[in-house]
């Protein structure tokens, strides 16, 4: 059985650096993330891949305990992106001949093309969910792409329209979201960045979208928005293009990102009843922060939401980053939380 949660639970949004001699980091980092299979990012051999795969997640597990995070994750290790390692896997896409779809940026992109009835044959994530409860006591967390983000990386030449492509692909991961529960998972996250990238399609459908991929599942539910990751897109917004719509979707907390773009965090008054997963840890620099700067960053969204409803957080795209910076980032996180649960244990 898991411990109990402390006060200010500290966890990344999902990735990790993978060791530099597992991928080619140069190659990773100059691109963006292959929405289509991208093998020759691997730099060990086919037959001894899977040994390697569990051996740089079981040190990316010991890393973030080291670290003194609460929540864990597999640190995507096993991914090329946060999404393709899901959507590649499912039936009605063809990824041997893939569409092209527009990037967050504007650019073209090589994406699965849909080429019939989208159906999840088999659990594409439960093993990754199994290895990591079996290496940690900690409370766990997995991440699946949303079927909004999924509908806008793929050419849909099969459904009558966009909307209908992104509900089937949410009867996807629901079926999936059910499974890692079941299989061990305390918290699961939905990866959406799509929503805040396009805003007008997300008020279309993206909420419904969403709703439907969590409808039904009983376990802990996550939503992550996200500016684009720092090592890609470097100018950040000033806030949010969808984010109140949020009130509105099922799931349990909210995962945004605060460092970089100093987001006024007023915006959490319109998602009052959510749990915050807040981003508090800027990826575009690879210095480690202080943990009185950490301390700072979470303080501001004391005026705005209680602490008992924030989770400490990295911003997203943490698998950029040079080891030996995201794991100091990771302990200047959970000094941070120490700090401050000292301070509100006085006051």
């Amino acid at each position: 059985m898991t411990p109990a949660l402390p006060l200010l639970p500290t966890s990344l949004v999902g990735s990790y650096a993978q060791p530099e001699w597992l991928i080619d980091r140069a190659r990773l980092a100059g691109r963006f993330p292959p929405r289509v299979r991208a093998e020759e990012l691997w730099r060990v051999a086919p037959e001894l891949l899977p040994e390697a795969l569990d051996d740089a997640t079981l040190v990316a597990i010991r890393e973030q305990e080291e670290a003194g995070l609460d929540i864990l994750t597999d640190g995507e290790i096993r991914r090329e992106s946060y999404s393709n390692h899901f959507a590649t896997a499912l039936e009605g896409v063809d990824v041997d001949n893939p569409g092209t779809a527009l990037d967050r940026s504007g650019h073209p992109n090589p994406v699965p093309r849909i080429t019939g009835p989208i159906r999840r044959p088999h659990p594409v994530e439960v093993d990754d969910v199994r290895f990591l409860r079996a290496h940690t006591d900690r409370t766990i967390k997995m991440t699946v792409p949303g079927p909004f983000t999924m509908s806008r990386q793929a050419q849909n030449d099969h459904y009558p329209d966009v909307e209908s492509a992104a509900m089937a692909y949410a009867a996807a991961v629901n079926a999936e979201i059910k499974d890692l529960h079941a299989a061990g998972a305390d918290i699961v996250q939905i990866d959406e960045p799509y929503l805040q990238a396009h805003p007008d399609a997300a008020r279309g459908y993206g909420l419904a979208a969403l709703n439907a991929a969590l409808d039904g599942v009983t376990g802990t539910t996550a939503v992550h928005l996200c500016f684009g990751y720092a090592a890609i897109i470097h100018e950040r917004p000033e806030g949010y293009s969808f984010l109140p719509e949020l009130a509105g979707c099922t799931a349990d907390q909210i995962s945004i990102e605060t460092a970089q773009s100093g987001l006024d965090l007023g915006v959490l008054a319109d998602l009052a009843d959510k749990t915050i997963i807040l981003g508090v840890i800027d990826l575009a620099d690879h210095a480690v922060e202080p943990v009185d700067v950490v301390a700072a960053r979470v303080r501001r969204a004391f005026g705005h939401t209680a602490p008992e409803r924030i989770v400490i957080s990295t911003d997203c795209g943490m698998k950029y980053l040079p080891r030996d910076s995201a794991a100091g980032k990771m302990a200047a996180m959970a000094g941070a939380a120490e700090v401050l649960r000292a301070e509100l244990v006085t006051t």
